[in-house]
């Protein structure tokens, strides 16, 4: 117990650079990992057909409704685990962290049968190519049906977190992400005797990677279950706080739909495209996704103990370094597109219209910074309506509908959602927050 309150007591005393430092690398090297298998993965099955990869491209929205749901779930308990943690409750810390599995488990059997069941009706949404729909569904299906081992690790994960402990998730995602890598080859190809699976073997890697990682964080993510009559009042408080995670994971779920919906008008090569700029995002974005992980319990934590300045300080810190290595990502897009594009592809057609659409979007990487870390600040302090309306602006109000605007004018022209949209969302963000900070203690 001790050494639980000093490490969380650090949150509130030591330099926040060196808090990022500390905490931020061992995340970073996680995601790092999960970004390079999600890449691997992609080429694997880019060698085997076009069909397979353009399916992996239609079946990525659900893959982050997943996420969604899973990891906002876990942050809406870390973020009251790292509140509790702040006032100096920690048997309060431990009951809401006994009640992430029953909850994981709950979510994982309802999002598995809806998938199942509908599965076929989303593929035929989203082409007419019967070798593509095909894929679809069989990828589709078996990554949703068994992800119980992604529910249960990503809220054993939040729960470590809340608690200072980013290596034991760390170690939990790299083991996770080696065994699909390793499974990926021999269960697509068919290598050492295993059958060739095409498609349906990178599913299956995949949900093996996942049941890998969640068997790691397992020992010291599962807390004992509170009495059942808590779980009205602990549910409520979970969702309240994690609430504005769902929406902005969700909410990519649906604007990604919506673009895939809008570039299938041109062509399959255009939604393939779409597809191979977020398997190369993810891989960029780990420092932005790894600040946002360490701030949240960082910011709860302070806001909880009534430190609002050490609150901004630790937003505006997370922005600097954000940006700093957010840059790089932008020169990459800038200047070698294509042999970032032919290490997925040889189609000339995805290579031309690759190359426009990554230099374009390259450019919205440094205001995106900022357009994703504001939410973050509302939702650490427990000001979810707040978070949710920079999400809803973003992803409902702005990216789709000036998607289909943009595509009026041709296809050059649709990449320019992304630098206008996350333009106009860091304005409004900076000074909702600014007005936030000029209270002497804010009010959500």
């Amino acid at each position: 117990m001790k050494n639980i309150k000093q490490r969380t007591d650090y949150f509130g005393t030591e330099k926040i650079s060196k808090i990022l430092f500390r905490m931020a690398p061992p995340v970073m090297l996680a995601q790092l990992i999960q970004a390079l298998y999600n890449i691997i993965d992609s080429v694997f099955v880019g060698r085997h057909s076009e069909s397979g990869l353009t399916a992996l491209s239609i079946v990525y929205p659900l893959q982050l409704l997943m996420i969604a749901l899973a990891v906002g779930t876990g942050v809406g308990i870390n973020t009251v685990m790292a509140s509790k943690l702040g006032m100096d409750q920690s048997e309060k810390a431990d009951e809401y962290a006994g009640t992430g599995t029953p909850i994981a488990v709950i979510l994982w059997v309802v999002f598995a049968a809806v998938c199942f069941f509908l599965m076929p009706l989303y593929a035929n949404l989203q082409t007419e190519s019967p070798q593509v729909i095909a894929d679809v569904v069989t990828y589709g299906r078996i990554v949703c049906v068994f992800s119980f081992g992604l529910f249960l690790e990503s809220i054993w994960t939040k729960i470590l977190q809340a608690r200072g402990d980013m290596k034991t998730p760390m170690v939990a995602q790299i083991l996770g992400a080696v065994t699909n890598i390793i499974l990926d080859p021999l269960l697509i190809f068919g290598m050492f005797g295993l059958p060739g699976m095409g498609i349906a073997g990178a599913a299956i890697a995949t949900v093996a990677g996942q049941i890998v990682a969640a068997l790691v964080v397992m020992k010291k993510g599962f807390y004992k279950s509170p009495s059942i009559r808590k779980y009205p009042h602990y549910t409520g408080q979970i969702f309240r706080l994690g609430l504005p995670n769902i929406l902005m994971q969700s909410a990519y779920t649906l604007y990604i739909f919506g673009l895939n919906m809008i570039l299938a008008t041109f062509s399959d090569a255009a939604v393939t495209v779409l597809g191979l700029y977020y398997k190369w995002q993810t891989f960029f974005f780990i420092p932005l996704g790894s600040m946002q992980t360490c701030i949240v319990p960082v910011i709860s934590f302070n806001y909880a103990a009534g430190n609002k300045e050490r609150c901004k300080k630790t937003l505006n810190t997370a922005i600097i370094f954000g940006c700093v290595l957010m840059f790089l990502g932008t020169l990459c897009f800038e200047i070698i597109p294509e042999p970032m594009l032919r290490f997925f592809s040889k189609d000339e057609e995805v290579i031309r219209i690759g190359i426009t659409a990554f230099r374009i979007i390259g450019l919205s990487f440094i205001p995106l910074v900022t357009s994703l870390t504001y939410p973050v600040l509302f939702q650490a302090v427990g000001a979810s309506f707040k978070s949710s309306l920079l999400t809803i602006i973003r992803t409902v109000f702005l990216f789709v509908p000036l998607a289909y605007l943009f595509s009026r004018f041709g296809l050059q022209y649709f990449w320019l959602t992304y630098p206008v949209t996350d333009g106009i969302v860091s304005i409004i963000g900076f000074f909702m927050s600014r007005h936030f900070f000029r209270n002497p203690y804010p009010k959500v």
